[in-house]
């Protein structure tokens, strides 16, 4: 991995978690120290990061945490309706049995996280799963797009986090995704998605 690649991975980890909380100042020193990484590769992933809305540049002042836009929150979600679907039918065609296995095997890791209240394990599984449904269906255009949906999405989820209930039932739904994607339907696939982002969606608005 480049290590501007790896930058990017470690910083876009720690805005999604809020581990940099929105509209806080970047300290590129400090990222340089924190992560092990050069100045170079810090902030060729910061313009990556500018460029996917996670990191906003002030002319004069520097770069900034971008804030958490409540009010995007139901333009994200139709966004992920319609696009996350689509991924799920082609997942169900193209999906490789390397690529259903390690869903298999996520999955799993659910039965590993001892406390349902341990919201922020269940996350983690969360965006790895999506993230290898993404693979699967074997488009990188849609994958970026939907990456950075589900980034904005993230860390509304960790805002709220604390106040979230039923948070394991929702990720047991991949489940029942990875049971239709590994039957091929993609009809099937399409609609647990859809239900799976909406069910999560209600719960978000109900905790604001």
């Amino acid at each position: 991995m480049r290590l501007s690649d790896r930058a990017y991975r470690l910083i876009r980890h720690k805005l999604i978690t809020l581990e940099l909380p929105p509209k806080t100042a970047i300290d590129e020193q400090v990222l340089m120290q924190d992560l092990e990484l050069g100045r170079t590769p810090i902030r060729e992933a910061l313009q990556r990061l500018a460029a996917e809305g996670l990191v906003m540049v002030a002319p004069r002042r520097g770069m900034f945490v971008a804030d958490i836009s409540i009010t995007d929150l139901q333009k994200i979600f139709e966004m992920r309706m319609v696009l996350e679907g689509f991924c799920a039918r082609l997942a169900a065609e193209r999906a490789t049995e390397a690529q259903l296995a390690a869903m298999e095997a996520l999955v799993q890791d659910l039965d590993r996280v001892p406390d349902d209240k341990d919201g922020k394990a269940l996350m983690a599984v969360d965006e790895q799963f999506h993230e290898l449904l993404y693979q699967a269906a074997d488009n990188e255009l849609l994958a970026d797009t939907l990456r950075r949906l589900l980034a904005q999405s993230l860390r509304i989820w960790y805002l709220v986090l604390d106040r979230l209930d039923g948070v394991r039932a929702a990720m047991e739904q991949h489940i029942a995704i990875t049971r239709a994607l590994e039957a091929r339907d993609g009809a099937l696939a399409e609609t647990i998605v859809q239900e799976h982002i909406s069910e999560f969606q209600q719960q978000i608005k109900a905790a604001l």
